[in-house]
């Protein structure tokens, strides 16, 4: 009773980790607040991912010093501030910040809240069951995310839908006070840091680079579906706000039956091998959806697309993780960094979408996935 009374702010806490995806349906929002081209857009979601590059690896370091918990809580702090900032005042450059300290505190949650859970949960099959726990959780943030814009919408008009952010603040305070009064054991302190240079040195494993660019491309292809399918659906055929947001409320829905479908299946078969099935797949679907423009076929496409890549990173993950076993902090370090592959990604389609139309912003999710099917099939040899 007492693991499951620590568990449960932890569990909330990937709800807070969700809140990062609303950056999907809100640039459409921020493009039209500040009559902004696609291409500037598409620089909103780089301001959320930007900082897995840079504060990955750092705030790693930090925690072996400060403790998981604590690091959890700056984590929260970051957060909150950046969703009550736009309450004060709300232009372009403080709409800017205000997603940037979403971004850093979403990294330094994702650096530290899956480690803090092993502090409470020891035993290798309930701690799976628990950070899957947290997955479904988090997608359920991703699933209500919409829902919460909307509703700031209806409540205080169109000009004011950042009203959203104060909203999340608000949960991510209770998320935080609750962890702050429930008593965890902290993890023995680390002496020895390792260095960023070192870190970063894994990439001369041709192996360990292949993985790297496979997460980059996996998080770039989850960003972008989550970014254009509102686009894709207002665009094509004209559908207002309220029914937009059925796009990626469809994504995450079928990205979340996947992830457990996954979790169940990959305890049956092979890895790689579901991984490549998925991902050939997956690139069939992301033509289908390129050319094919019908509400209905394209709203399946991009459920399809979610529900087929839904275990693409945690395979690769777990791939990097067991070739080199002595480097496991290491290399989930560098993994957590390559999270910022969907800070890159975006502005890409925004460029992509303003030269080409939409078919040239869904043909940069494709190279994505074609990469992931390369990586699929050098892997399996390995």
């Amino acid at each position: 009773m007492k693991k499951f009374i620590q568990l449960i702010p932890l569990l909330l806490g990937f709800y807070v980790m969700g809140f990062c995806d609303i950056v999907g349906i809100s640039s459409d929002y921020v493009q039209k607040s500040f009559d902004w081209s696609p291409s500037m857009t598409g620089f909103v979601p780089s301001m959320v991912f930007i900082w897995f590059l840079f504060l990955g690896i750092p705030f790693g370091n930090l925690m072996s010093r400060i403790g998981r918990k604590n690091t959890v809580l700056i984590s929260f702090v970051v957060t909150i501030v950046g969703m009550f900032l736009p309450l004060f005042y709300y232009n372009s450059t403080i709409c800017i910040i205000a997603f940037a300290l979403l971004g850093i505190g979403n990294t330094i949650l994702q650096v530290s809240l899956n480690p803090l859970i092993g502090n409470v949960i020891t035993e290798s099959r309930l701690l799976t069951s628990s950070l899957t726990a947290g997955q479904v959780i988090k997608a359920v943030s991703s699933l209500l995310g919409p829902e919460i814009v909307i509703l700031s919408i209806s409540l205080w008009g169109g000009d004011k839908w950042y009203y959203c952010f104060p909203v999340l603040g608000t949960i991510t305070i209770i998320t935080g006070l609750w962890l702050l009064l429930t008593p965890i054991e902290r993890e023995p302190k680390q002496e020895e840091m390792t260095s960023i240079a070192s870190t970063f040195a894994l990439l001369k494993d041709n192996v360990i680079l292949l993985l790297f660019l496979g997460i980059l491309a996996v998080v770039g292809l989850d960003v972008s579906v989550n970014y254009l399918s509102s686009k894709i659906m207002a665009t094509r055929f004209n559908w207002d706000e309220q029914m937009v947001k059925y796009a990626p409320q469809t994504y995450f829905f079928c990205r979340t039956v996947g992830a457990l479908l996954g979790s169940y299946l990959l305890t049956r078969i092979d890895a790689v091998k579901y991984f490549l099935v998925n991902i050939l797949t997956c690139v069939a679907v992301i033509l289908v959806l390129m050319f094919v423009a019908n509400p209905t076929v394209n709203m399946v496409c991009i459920g399809a697309i979610g529900f087929l890549a839904s275990s693409v990173f945690s395979i690769i993950y777990s791939v990097a993780i067991q070739h080199t076993p002595s480097k496991a902090n290491e290399i989930s370090g560098l993994m957590i960094t390559a999270i910022s592959g969907g800070a890159i990604v975006t502005p890409i389609i925004g460029f992509a979408i303003e030269w080409f139309g939409i078919v040239g912003g869904i043909s940069v999710i494709l190279v994505c996935a074609l990469y992931l099917s390369f990586c699929a099939f050098k892997t399996k040899t390995v």
